[in-house]
């Protein structure tokens, strides 16, 4: 899986969760002050995201993930 691919699941799960079109999601989007999702949205997405790619998000990392282009990242060094 490319992470031209995960970055396109990616823009998906965000967009449905926020209610908005994909296009407006973008790697350098943060989540909270460029998407604005609060913690509740935060968590869903990591759970989506979890769900979709097998893999687990700790508590240390999901402070870490700011933007979808650090969110595609840590995604791609996993499912390799």
């Amino acid at each position: 899986m490319t992470e031209a691919d995960i970055l396109e699941r990616v823009r998906e799960i965000v967009a449905d969760k926020l209610g908005i079109p994909e296009e407006d999601v973008a790697p350098d989007s943060n989540f909270v002050d460029d998407l604005g999702a609060d913690s509740l949205y935060l968590t869903e997405i990591v759970y989506e995201l979890e769900e979709a790619f097998s893999i687990r998000v700790s508590e240390d990392d999901f402070d870490q993930l700011r933007t979808v282009g650090q969110a595609v990242s840590y995604i791609a060094e996993r499912v390799r």
